[in-house]
Parts: structure tokens; sequence; C-alpha cells
């Protein structure tokens, strides 16, 4: 046995132990908690906003992956703390559960209240630069890895107040390191509407694009975005409370579609797991609408259920409270006990005046309600033929499920395969201790477009509940998934692409926890089989296969800079960077000897010299379909763990996932078409 004593016990100092345990703090280390660096120092200066003293942040995303958020806020302290003997500025960054949060002296309301914020990204940060304007003077300081290797010190004179932070992730820390513009787009739009009164501009100097969000509708302008490619049954409702120094603000709206979309916040931090607030809110909603019903003698002895009161129904909430208890410090959850009684006896009062008022609205939703309860009954027969036990050994699984023998869901793989074909290349192909194979006939149901009766009526879809196991709706248990891998797999050309899609509406509309465990996956097959003498390459995108053309290039050729000699592992590494969006400078001017030399000034030129060069004498194939690799292909290229690459589906942004399902799927066929024409080249296959 190895003894265990004292001087065994380690101690982390200061911001290591956000090094070592970068998890606990923001999530992940994935893009998830990537974009968590950028969201914790936005939420500081929206903390100065919802206080009143900033109403301007601008967030700009550099071409090197640097990131700076300036606001006009006060500017955080530079004086010496008296206790610590430091600026305030110093401690702010390099003390964990530091800060103006804890009491209410200075900040009443606040996202940012676990205090660990600002000073987790300078731990995760290759380097921070802070500049401060405050007293007519600029103050600068700057930081490495969390610690600083500067002074504090004054570089300019300044008229205005604020904070500007600017920070480069640390590429030792996290996975890779490049923002998604759109997701964060989509979140500082949102921070916009919940904060009517702040301008919001997003600059990305990766794309050359520039968004400027300042909405003074406040959350009536924010359901109007989310319902914009919906029909709407009534105006708007919208109220804003307070009781007990909590401050609620609810703005809603039905519209003709099946899908429930409520989204909610808590001090501007988005709540995605809901929480007291959450179940306040359903609660008065269906308590309300039952109680009108009741007394116009719409309902007949009956009642509406939560789900029949939701059909339709598109909400935004937000609560501003002193005390904010949320679950774990990626904040998705709210957790105060008092808050449901609140919310619930705010929204009651508010939404049955608006019923009494508005008779017109009123019966839309009502009428609405009560067909969807018709619909619950007659789909409760239909659920129970695809509900499933826990068991893995009982009830009939789908016939044509090729299953695999392992017991153990978290080693196992469902494939739902586009086509009889790719089916059975996938069959013959996969590893049958831990890969089942679902093949589909044709299209499923676009549910964005039918109620759960009519979903469950489907052949495909049932197949795909049965053999997940977990059931659908309110009898949903993520225990009894079957599998812990659920990949789609489809043909990358446009049926393919629309199978797809409709999959992950299906997912996403009525099996969403499936995507929050991080259960649900895209399949990658290639597009491209590239061969040069002995070496053969995959590509899986148009943009890709010039990559892959350059690393065949790179044979034959010496490389220099400055009189030295470069590495071909250093060029590859180049060819790497750059195919993930990461500029590589430092190499030019680059010297290219090829029986004469050629001077390359920058990695565009490079990779053009590269690419033309690796694709002579190379031989391309193109897949049309999974239907064309045999079996041996599909398996070493798209379903061999070691070699595949496979998309985990995640919600990193509800709103967005919603809106962009809603204008794909739905009804309206002009919001498509311009969503289509807009993203027409950041996607590889399309549908109209």
């Amino acid at each position: 046995m190895k003894e265990y004593r004292a001087k065994d016990i380690e101690i982390l100092e200061g911001l290591e132990a956000v090094r070592k345990r970068p998890a606990m703090y923001i999530g992940s280390t994935s893009l998830r908690g990537l974009h968590h660096l950028v969201y914790e120092v936005v939420d500081n200066s929206i903390d100065e906003a919802l206080v009143g003293y900033c109403d301007r942040i601008e967030i700009t995303i550099h071409r090197d992956n640097s990131v700076t958020i300036e606001d006009n806020g006060r500017g955080i302290p530079v004086d010496i703390h008296p206790k610590y003997g430091k600026p305030g500025v110093e401690i702010v960054m390099t003390t964990l559960h530091a800060g103006g949060k804890f009491g209410k002296k200075v900040y009443k309301i606040s996202g940012g209240l676990h205090g660990v914020g600002v000073s987790v990204v300078n731990a995760l940060s290759e380097w921070l630069e802070v500049e401060i304007k405050r007293g007519g003077k600029i103050y600068f300081q700057r930081y490495e890895r969390g610690t600083p290797v500067t002074e504090l010190k004054v570089i300019g004179e300044a008229k205005q107040t604020g904070t500007k932070i600017t920070f480069k992730p640390d590429p030792t820390i996290f996975d890779k390191i490049y923002f998604d513009h759109e997701v964060l787009a989509s979140r500082f739009k949102e921070l916009a509407f919940l904060n009517p009164g702040v301008k919001i501009i997003f600059k990305d100097k990766r794309i050359g694009k520039e968004e400027r969000n300042h909405y003074a509708g406040g959350l009536v302008s924010f359901v109007e975005y989310l319902n914009k490619n919906r029909n709407p049954l009534h105006e708007i409702f919208y109220f804003k409370d307070q009781k007990n120094g909590i401050v609620l603000e609810v703005a809603l709206q039905y519209t003709d579609s099946f899908s429930e979309n409520i989204f909610s916040f808590a001090n501007n931090i988005n709540t995605r797991e809901g929480g007291t607030h959450i179940s306040g809110f359903k609660a008065a909603l269906t308590k309300s609408l039952n109680e009108y019903a009741k007394k116009n003698n719409l309902l007949k002895g009956k009642n509406l259920s939560g789900e029949d009161v939701r059909e339709g129904l598109t909400a935004v909430i937000s609560l501003k409270l002193p005390n904010p208890q949320f679950e774990g410090q990626t904040k998705t959850k709210l957790g105060n006990s008092e808050i449901k009684g609140i919310v619930e006896s705010l929204v009651s009062k508010a939404f049955s005046k608006f019923l009494e008022e508005n008779p017109h609205a009123a019966k839309a939703i009502l009428e609405k309600a009560i067909v969807a309860m018709q619909a619950r009954e007659a789909a409760k027969k239909a659920r129970e033929l695809v509900r499933r036990k826990t068991s893995l050994d009982t009830s009939p699984l789908p016939g044509k499920l090729a299953d695999c023998s392992s017991k153990k869901p978290e080693e196992r793989e469902l494939y739902i395969v586009e086509g009889d074909s790719a089916g059975g290349s996938a069959k013959q192909g996969r590893n049958r201790k831990f890969q089942a194979i679902l093949p589909l006939r044709g299209k499923i149901l676009n549910v964005e477009k039918a109620r759960l009766d009519k979903i469950l009526e489907n052949e495909e879809i049932r197949a795909i509940i049965t053999a997940i196991g977990t059931g659908i709706g309110d009898d949903f248990d993520l225990s009894n998934a079957r599998y812990h891998r659920i990949i789609i797999m489809t043909d990358a050309d446009v049926d393919g692409s629309h199978i797809r899609t409709l999959l992950l509406t299906f997912f996403y509309r009525y099996m969403r926890p499936l995507i929050e465990a991080g259960y649900v996956y895209i399949a990658q097959p290639p597009l491209y089989r590239i061969k040069k003498g002995k070496k053969i390459e995959y590509a899986y995108s148009e943009e890709q296969l010039k990559f892959k053309f350059a690393k065949f290039g790179i044979d034959g050729l010496k490389f220099f800079r400055n009189g030295k000699s470069v590495n071909r592992e250093d060029i590859i590494r180049f060819i790497e960077k750059f195919e993930h969006g990461i500029r590589v400078d430092n190499l030019f001017p680059l010297i290219v000897e090829n029986g004469k030399k050629i001077k390359i000034k920058n990695p565009e030129e490079l990779l053009s010299f590269l690419s033309n060069r690796g694709r002579d004498n190379s031989s391309v194939q193109r897949y049309k379909g999974l239907g064309e690799m045999n079996p041996e292909q599909l398996w070493e290229t798209t379903m061999n763990p070691k070699n595949r690459t496979i998309l985990q589906v995640t919600i990193e942004d509800a709103i967005e996932a919603d809106r962009i399902f809603s204008t794909l799927m739905g009804s309206a066929v002009e919001p498509r078409r311009k969503f289509i024409q807009k993203h027409a080249k950041e996607v590889r296959v399309l549908d109209i």
C-alpha cells in the first residue's frame, strides 16, 4: 500500500487550481467553455448597465482569435486595497471570489455573482491586457497565464470612464481556439433584447463583419424576432411587475405552430435548464387558462394540461433578483425556492387580466389548447405502441434494426442511415459488438408541421423511438436510452441534407434531453478520395480538398526563412492551423526551392502554391453517396472510431436553434428562401 502523508498534499496557489481543473469553472475546454470566457467578461459590463453606469459595450474578435471587450462603465477600481496593498484591478484579476458583487453596496443585481469570472478568464488566457479609464487617466496592466507581468501604470489621459479587456485563450488549455461567430452574435443580440437601454456592437475582424444591436422594444421585440417566421394568433402580451425586491418581465404570444418555446433569464443569465421561475410561470399559465375556460363553459368538465396550454407558445421570461442561487458555475438553472410562488402570483394576476380584456385573443388561445387536448388523448394510444421498458432484453425492436451485442448503453452506438443500400454497407462494415444500424426508407415526417398524434403514426419515427428506448414527450426517460451515441449518417447531397434536418428537428422538438446529454452526433462521410502514388487521403469538404493537396505538394521541396531552413513539420503545422482558421504569419516571407527559388509573401500564396503542386498527378474520386462506398471504405472513413470524424450536436444557443428550425422546416416559404440565400456559402448542401 502506497503511503499517504501530509507532504503528499498539494496546495494550488492563486489561479493554479483554475488552470489545473478548468472545467470546474467554465464547464468544459471545448467550444462552450471557450465562449464562456467571452460571456464572463461581457456579463461584467452588463452588470454595470444594470446599475445604470453603462450604455455601450463593444466586442471585437481579432484575426488571431484574441478578443477585446470594452464598455463605458465606471472602470474597475485602481486605488490600493487597504487590506491587501495592491490595486483593486490586480486583486480582481488574480484572486478567485474577489469582486464587488458579494455585498449589496455596489451591485444590487448581478449575473456574475460567483466572483470568479474575470479572474478565471485571466487564468485561462495565454495573455490578458486591461485598460481602465478612470479619474481622468488611462491605466494599463498585462498578465500572462494569470500572473501580472507589468505593474499597473498610467499610459494616457481620458475624459470618459470605462474598462477595456483584451485576452487570448491559452491553446494549452482549450481543444481549439476558434470562436463561432453565429453563437456569439446570437448571445449579444439576446443581451440587447434583455437590456433595451444598452447598445451592443460586435465586430469580427476575421470575416470583416460588424453587427449593432439596440432594441428599444425589449422583450416585445424579442418575441417578435422569435416569431418572425410563424403565424401569430394575437398581439404580444407583455407585463412588468415586482414583489419583494424581485422584478419580473414577461412577453408571450401564441402562434399556429405545434412546438413550445420558453426562454428564461435570471439577471441576464440564460437559464437554459429552467428552474423555479419557469415552474411558477407554467403553473400560472395552466391555472389562468383553465379558470377562464371554466368560467366561460368551454371545457365541459375537463381540464387542460400544461402540455395543452403551451402548444404554439413563444415566451420570454426575465427575472431580476438580488440573491440568485444558480446550480453550478455555468448558471443554467435557478434554484431559489421562494421565486416559484412570486412568479406564479404575478403572472396569474397579469395574464388573467389580459384574457378578460382581450376576448378574441383568449378565444384563439383556448381553441388551440382544446384541439391540443383532443390530439393528446388520441396520441396516448399511439404513444403506448412506442414506449420502451428499461430492460434491453424486453419489448420487440423494429424489424429493420440490426442491433449490437453489447449490453452496456455507454458502449453502444446507433447509426441512423439513409436508404437500404447504405444500410447494407453499414451492416457489413460495422463492428457488431457495439454498433447498431437502423436504415430509414425515405424521409421522415416534418414534425414542425404536425401534432404528436400524427407524428406517432409515422412508421420511421416509431422505429427510431422504439430503437432508442427513452420514450417521447412526457414519457421521456433518459436513463432508458439504449445507446449513448446516436449517429445520423446521410448522403452529402440535397436529399441527405433534408433528411438530416428532419431528424435534427425531431430530436430537438421531442427528444431534446438526448442532445443536451451529448448523445446525438452527425457522421461526416468523406466527399473525396485522393490518391497520389501510394498515399491516400480523404477530404470531407471542397474547402478541405485544397489542404489535402497542399500536404501532397510539400514533397521534394526545401523551405528557407532569413537564410535558415524551415522544417517540413513546421509547414505541415502551418497547413493544419490555416485549415482551422488560424493564420500563421511568422513564417513569411518564405523562400521555396523547387529547382529555382520562389518567394512566398503570405499564407494564401503558400497554400495556393502547394495545393496546385499537390494536385498534379493526383487522382480524385468524388463520392455521390454512402452507397458508393464498399463496406471496408465506409468502416475506415466514417465508422471506425480511430479514424472517423463525427460532430457532436450541441445546443449552444437554443434561441438560435429554435429560429433556424422554424425557418427551415416551418410553413413560411419566403423566410426559408432568404435564409438559404444568406447562408449559401456557409454550408455544403442546401434544400429549398
